[in-house]
């Protein structure tokens, strides 16, 4: 099953719904493992049913008898936000990669795409920019907030899963401004809500804005426990000088994170194995290649496993090396399997 938290509006004719590029209320789909688009009357659910079946899927044990919360179910939840300019058929395909490669190297979870509107050509940035910024606090109060009543209803619900973000290029900013916006609104901050790890690729997020006095950011650095920025010096969609992108500040996706970090935020250079990449056929799924190879990395889908996964500690995962100081990515030149490399020329 393919769980959406879609927000953008639905369009109804006397012949059919669609999801257009503006911002709507929040909805929420279960696709069939095979679909390509949703079909708003056969795969959309209420929240309630929705919550539940996510519930279930996630479920992958329980706490052991020595744990304080013994018996508990245990699972994980992985909020994927998309970038600018992503087709529904680009996020359900992302959604599909990411969720075969996670599984590849251990991941025990559901995913759940947070499809907020977004238009399909480059030099709609700035407008996608402000439905992102609009679209932000749903992924908290439609998405989050619903799985943290769960947790306070633990003990009636037996329940304890994981709640874990990845945003790419403007996805990364979405999920900035949800925290920064929930910590505004009264009735959320009753609530006791926080997520595991968040984790950014591609973040098209300023560089500064994650100091650690930055008071945007500042909700984001106290609710989540782990934020690990993937860094690649070689993304050439975050360049500076890129027209879209109207003179914007050195982002955090390629050049990294400030001297004045949060200690629970974490930088992890991508570029050295970056360059020992072997690009796929050009592809309509691919995107800018520089700035979306996560997706059909396996190597990086290792790395993101353990981090999402939590059991070993940043510095020790198998899949990086500290080099001058800093954290990367090994160096790893098989990462495209055969399967997937021909999954790529159909699409051609």
């Amino acid at each position: 099953m393919i769980f959406i938290l879609s927000t953008r509006h639905i369009e109804t004719t006397p012949s059919l719904k669609r999801h257009t590029n503006e911002p709507g209320d929040a909805h929420y789909l279960i696709l069939p493992d095979d679909a390509q688009t949703p079909d708003i009357d056969s795969h959309q659910y209420s929240q309630a049913e929705w919550i539940t079946k996510l519930t279930q899927n996630a479920t992958n044990g329980h706490h052991p008898s020595e744990h304080p919360l013994a018996d508990f179910k245990t699972g994980n939840i992985l909020f994927f936000a998309h970038g600018y300019n992503n087709s529904q058929e680009e996020v359900i395909q992302r959604h599909k990669l990411l969720d075969m490669h996670l599984k590849q190297h251990g991941f025990t979870g559901t995913i759940v795409s947070f499809d907020w509107p977004c238009a399909t050509y480059t030099l709609n940035y700035l407008e996608d920019r402000m439905d992102a910024y609009q679209s932000a606090l749903k992924l908290v109060t439609a998405g989050i907030t619903p799985l943290a009543i769960n947790q306070l209803k633990e003990h009636q619900n037996q329940c304890d899963i994981d709640v874990h973000l990845l945003g790419h290029s403007t996805g990364a900013y979405v999920i900035r401004e949800a925290f920064y916006q929930a910590s505004k609104n009264r009735s959320l901050q009753r609530i006791h809500w926080n997520v595991s790890q968040v984790c950014f690729i591609g973040g098209d997020i300023a560089r500064q804005s994650l100091s650690h006095d930055d008071n945007k950011s500042k909700p984001l650095f106290a609710q989540a426990s782990r934020i690990t920025n993937y860094q690649s010096p070689f993304d050439n969609a975050l360049k500076i000088s890129n027209i879209k992108r109207a003179g914007l500040a050195p982002r955090c996706g390629r050049v990294g994170l400030p001297d004045d970090a949060p200690s629970n935020v974490v930088n992890v250079n991508c570029g050295n194995h970056w360059q020992a990449l072997i690009q796929p056929n050009e592809d309509k799924h691919i995107g800018n290649w520089t700035h979306s190879w996560h997706f059909h990395c396996t190597h990086f889908a290792e790395d993101l496993a353990h981090t999402l996964q939590g059991d070993i500690d940043r510095l020790a995962i198998p899949t990086r090396e500290r080099v001058d100081g800093e954290l990367r990515l090994t160096v790893k030149k098989t990462t495209i399997p055969k399967k997937e490399r021909r999954r790529i020329k159909e699409w051609e």
